[in-house]
């Protein structure tokens, strides 16, 4: 205890020796600055606040107009966040100096809120004519960086020139049109007949969900994307840009497994009381006998997504899912006083039968499809 108290009291001594240092001893200056202010704004005759703002507001000036001036020589596009960034530290200084009775006598702060305004529209213009390059080169890839840096433009400077058009046009040019085909059972099921029989995770089922959920995703996200079935896409001749392949494969539906084993049960249980009324007990015994069906189906499926002009592939997942059925049952002799609640739950479980071959499908299929679903946003998605 001793040894908690003499660390929770160095603690204590250091978190003192850091808050008694100084504004100009501070190693970041911008926030020794914004202290200092603020400390004047509640007593506009400290000492140390008062000869430290116009110190640390030179120092800061000066570091951040040789950044401002690195910044303006170079050309890349990621100097524009850069210069706005310098630019915004400079006028929020200026502002909480201006704002200051205490701090404002100190100093005469530089306003730069003009700089601001230019540096902004000089980045739209810089990212609107980079944005007009890209548009006017074909293919998707080249839309998406279209579409990208006219947004740039739109968030510097909001509705520079025809800027609102050109991202509606970038965002055309970026669209793929899919197609996501049914899934191709060359599972057991599918080569006897099996899978045909209207259930909610069917073969179509599954495919239509797809289009239904991506379609909806669409709709309220920020990727350009329209999704049909095979028979939409040809009832509207769309030409498609990409397909989605969906192949069940190695459905495994073992038979179910049958195991018998016994558990011994004994409990006291009171039988009456003796002369003086403590209650009298003694030991009761059954064995259950258990019988546990179960078995373990599994299902692959691959998601193949396709360029249908360049023969490219986006991209070739495969994805698996096992589906767990267990069920017990049970009989007992001996005092039927000894069992548990557990045993009488299997002794009255009168649904001991194993789900049907639909009923595995469907399970797996429901485990799959969020699988399938993502990796199709993901590969759509900008």
């Amino acid at each position: 205890m001793k040894h908690i108290f003499q660390i929770l009291f160095l603690a204590l001594v250091l978190t003192a020796c850091g808050s008694n240092k100084t504004y100009l001893e501070r190693s970041d200056e911008n926030k020794a600055l914004f202290d200092a202010v603020k400390r004047l704004n509640k007593d506009s005759k400290d000492e140390q606040a008062l000869e430290a703002v116009p110190i640390l507001y030179k120092n800061l000036l000066q570091d951040k107009l040789a950044k401002v001036k690195s910044y303006q020589s170079g050309t890349d596009l990621g100097r524009w966040d850069k210069l706005l960034g310098e630019y915004n530290d400079l006028q929020e200084m200026y502002n909480a100096v201006i704002n200051s009775a205490a701090a404002f006598k100190l100093l005469t702060p530089q306003n730069f809120n003009t700089e601001l305004l230019e540096t902004r529209q000089a980045a739209a213009a810089d990212y609107y004519v980079q944005g007009q390059a890209f548009l006017a080169r074909a293919g998707r890839d080249n839309a998406k960086k279209a579409y990208s840096y006219f947004k740039k433009t739109d968030r510097y400077s909001a509705g520079y020139k025809d800027v609102q058009e050109k991202i509606r046009e970038a965002y055309e040019g970026a669209i793929v049109d899919v197609v996501i085909n049914p899934v191709q059972d060359n599972s057991f099921f599918s080569n006897t007949g099996w899978g045909n029989s209207g259930l909610n995770y069917s073969n179509e089922y599954f495919q239509r969900t797809l289009v239904r959920d991506l379609s909806y995703e669409n709709n309220n996200s920020n990727y350009a994307a329209r999704f049909y079935s095979d028979w939409e896409a040809q009832r509207a001749n769309v030409a498609v840009d990409w397909i989605v392949d969906l192949r069940l494969r190695n459905m495994d539906l073992p038979q179910p497994y049958s195991n018998t084993y016994r558990q011994n049960r004994s409990a006291q249980v009171q039988t009456g009381t003796d002369t003086s009324g403590k209650a009298v007990y003694r030991t009761v015994n059954a064995t259950v006998n258990v019988t546990r069906m179960s078995f373990t189906a599994r299902a692959d499926m691959d998601v193949l997504i396709r360029d249908v002009q360049t023969a490219r592939t986006i991209s070739n997942r495969n994805f698996r899912e096992d589906y767990r059925w267990q069920e017990e049952r049970a009989s007992y002799s001996g005092d039927s006083r000894a069992l548990t609640s557990n045993d009488w739950a299997m002794i009255n479980n009168n649904n001991f039968y194993a789900p049907r071959r639909e009923q595995v499908l469907e399970e797996l299929y429901r485990q799959l499809y969020p699988q399938v679903l993502n990796n199709i946003k993901y590969a759509v998605n900008w």
